[in-house]
C-alpha cells in the first residue's frame, strides 16, 4: 500500500517508513520542484521513496 502512496505523496510515504529528516529534506525539496519543473522531477522522488520503502522491509527482514 505505501508503494501506491509513494506514486501520489512521496514525502509521506517516506515518513510512513520511518525516516522523519529525510522525509522533510524532501518535502521542502519536492514542492518547488514540482512548481517549477511542471511536474517533471515528481519520477525521480517516486524513485526514490521506492527504494526507501524497499529499504525498510529489507531491514525488517533482516532482523
Amino acid at each position: 500500500m505505501n508503494y501506491v502512496l509513494a506514486l501520489f505523496l512521496p514525502p509521506l510515504s517516506i515518513l510512513l517508513t520511518g525516516r522523519i529528516f529525510t522525509a522533510i529534506i524532501v518535502f521542502l525539496i519536492w514542492i518547488p520542484a514540482i512548481i517549477f519543473s511542471g511536474g517533471l522531477t515528481h519520477p525521480m522522488f517516486i524513485l526514490l521513496a521506492w527504494i526507501l520503502i524497499y529499504q525498510s522491509h529489507e531491514d525488517r527482514r533482516a532482523r
